[in-house]
């Protein structure tokens, strides 16, 4: 649970200058920022060092097949590294969940609270439970938002918080999920619970997707298609939905059946895609999202396994899940 990271130094960071290492983001100094250095990574006793948060990491989650929460940090080092893979036992039963939007962590006194969406069978659930540093977990909990949810192919939540900059804050929560049949939902949700906000056809095409980018006004998304295609889908936040779709790249990337990315930098983004097939995963820097002209390096193969039945992030309170790229 606490291995030594190597430290990066020079050209050894990564390259491009759109992907420098994270910055402090404006913010309250009652809360810490999970990014800094000493910032303790969830549901372990270890501390972000130094090297970690130079390098940029994924939080990435996974729904093992026995129904277990998985946390793995596929880290930018070169070569790429995993400092931290474990697993919190019985949060579901085996097989029980589908899909899953990202699931929040957040610290509290004797552990960590850690809640998210997922979909068992044909319904919608909210899924929460503490968990603590040797492994237990209390007070699990699955509330059922709603069915019909049995066509859906991918899930995902966006919870745009503004930074404690003294300005007024900024609050918007919205959720997105593609049916099989190429159509992308969209709900706005919070304290009124979920209220349907549009729909767009015409993603039949597209694999899966991850989120990149959130703002007051848009959520962007970089998919991939079953063609090898990748693309952006930012989504303005006005009605009615009309998302806009810029090409990327032209070919290569079929191969990935699950996308988790993570802010690096002011405007860059860590891309982990995972190969199912071959259970193996890839790390990519990119940087701000320029349709054709977005610059993307390979950091190379992640060591490890990654072939849970289910993926999603793990992430931060939103005031600190920062997502700029694009």
């Amino acid at each position: 649970m606490n291995p030594r990271l190597t430290a990066l130094a020079g050209s050894a960071v990564l390259a491009l200058t759109a992907l420098l290492p994270a910055a402090a983001h404006a913010q309250g100094a009652a809360k810490p920022d999970p990014t800094k250095p000493g910032a303790k990574v969830p549901g372990t006793s270890r501390k972000i060092t130094a090297a970690q948060a130079a390098a940029c990491f994924v939080w990435n989650g996974g729904v093992t097949a026995t129904g277990a929460h998985r946390f793995a940090d596929p880290t930018a080092t070169t070569p790429p590294t995993v400092p931290d893979d474990w697993s919190t036992a019985g949060v579901y039963k085996p097989g029980q969940v589908r899909l899953s939007a990202r699931q929040t962590t957040e610290p509290d006194i004797s552990g960590t609270d850690r809640s998210g969406y997922v979909v068992i069978g044909d319904a919608l659930y909210y899924s929460y439970y503490q968990g603590y540093e040797d492994g237990t977990i209390d007070n699990q909990s699955l509330s059922r938002v709603g069915g019909g949810w049995g066509s859906f192919t991918y899930l995902e939540t966006s919870d745009y918080e503004s930074p404690d900059n003294g300005k007024p804050k900024v609050y918007r929560s919205a959720a997105y999920a593609l049916r099989n049949d190429g159509v992308l939902f969209r709900w706005n949700t919070g304290g009124k619970g979920w209220k349907a906000s549009g729909s767009y056809p015409g993603f039949s095409a597209v694999r899966t997707m991850t989120l990149i980018a959130k703002t007051p006004t848009y959520d962007t998304f970089l998919a991939n298609t079953k063609g090898g295609a990748l693309y952006t889908i930012r989504i303005p936040s006005a009605s009615p939905m009309k998302p806009i779709v810029k090409q990327v790249r032209t070919r290569t990337w079929q191969g990935f059946e699950a996308l988790s990315a993570m802010g690096c930098g002011q405007y860059g983004t860590l891309l982990f895609a995972i190969d199912k097939d071959t259970k193996k995963g890839y790390l990519y820097a990119i940087g701000h999202a320029n349709g054709l002209s977005t610059v993307i390096q390979s950091r190379g193969q992640v060591p490890g396994t990654f072939g849970d039945p289910v993926d999603f992030r793990w992430v931060p309170i939103p005031v600190y899940d920062t997502a700029n790229g694009e």
